[in-house]
């Protein structure tokens, strides 16, 4: 759990009821003022199934099943939580615009929206995966995708397992339905990509935002980690100046990343390993 403390300092804005999807065996160590329900595709039994190499016992009890892709969070009202967790879930689902969507809608206003997803370039499954454009997820959303596609799996064992394309068409079948069954990932980011993922997905949503906390990979070798206010906000009490310098940090080397892509798109003849 160590590897994860960087999460303790945006948990400590929580309190109050909230709801954690896809936590499977590593919950959010939120502080004890919080209450808990947690929400899955797939009960805690079938979690144990699947997944025959995590303690079993590490599993949480699941009292909500939903199926973000079909229903989104559709058992649920609006302004129902005073916060929401999804850690380590949005690289898994079809459609990540509308999963956003759905947490903030189910938060209350002046409520936490806390997301993070894995940076590729420290997570050895995705190290070799493409970064997913914003344009390619803003098509599944503007189509109504509720299916993970087989080309998303495809592009996983190109990266992953690339000799297990050269199988027979009836074993690359099952291979992709093993990994639709354990929701392997569909979408790779690292940290700039996911911190302007999110953005244009507020300005896609007119969802208003506050981040109040955030931790990229630079620091924690892990993930790209954010908390955020529903709503605008006045002060952010509680929130550093180092904390403010974390979060324009990389938000300005998403926009920087952005420009890059742009002028070597007219400027194709101009590359760093020149």
């Amino acid at each position: 759990m160590s590897k994860l403390k960087h999460r303790l300092k945006g948990y400590n804005f929580l309190a109050g009821n909230g709801l954690e999807i896809g936590a499977l065996h590593l919950p959010a160590q939120v502080p004890l003022r919080c209450k808990v329900e947690y929400c899955d595709a797939i009960t805690k039994e079938q979690a144990i199934q699947l997944f025959p190499e995590v303690d079993a016992n590490q599993f949480v009890e699941v009292k909500h099943i939903c199926d973000l892709d079909k229903d989104g969070l559709s058992l649920f009202e609006d302004g129902r939580f005073d916060f929401v967790v999804l850690n380590h879930v949005i690289e898994h689902v079809a459609n990540p615009i509308r999963v956003i969507a759905e947490l903030f809608r189910v938060t209350r206003d002046g409520g936490f929206v806390v997301v993070s997803a894995p940076d590729k370039n420290y997570n050895p499954f995705d190290q070799n995966r493409p970064l997913t454009p914003y344009a390619h997820l803003l098509e599944e959303y503007i189509t109504g995708v509720v299916e993970v596609t087989d080309v998303h799996y495809v592009e996983l064992m190109q990266a992953v397992t690339p000799e297990a394309l050269s199988l027979n068409s009836d074993e690359i079948t099952n291979i992709i339905k093993r990994l639709r069954s354990r929701h392997e990932h569909a979408h790779a980011w690292d940290s700039p990509t996911f911190a302007d993922f999110l953005t244009r997905s507020f300005d896609t949503l007119d969802i208003v935002a506050t981040c109040v906390f955030v931790s990229s990979a630079e620091e924690n070798k892990l993930e790209y980690f954010s908390v955020w206010k529903k709503g605008l906000i006045g002060t952010r009490a509680g929130v550093t100046v180092s904390d403010r310098l974390r979060v324009w940090r990389t938000l300005l080397t998403a926009r920087l990343c952005q420009l890059q892509c742009v002028a070597r798109s007219f400027f194709p003849w101009h590359r760093r390993d020149r």
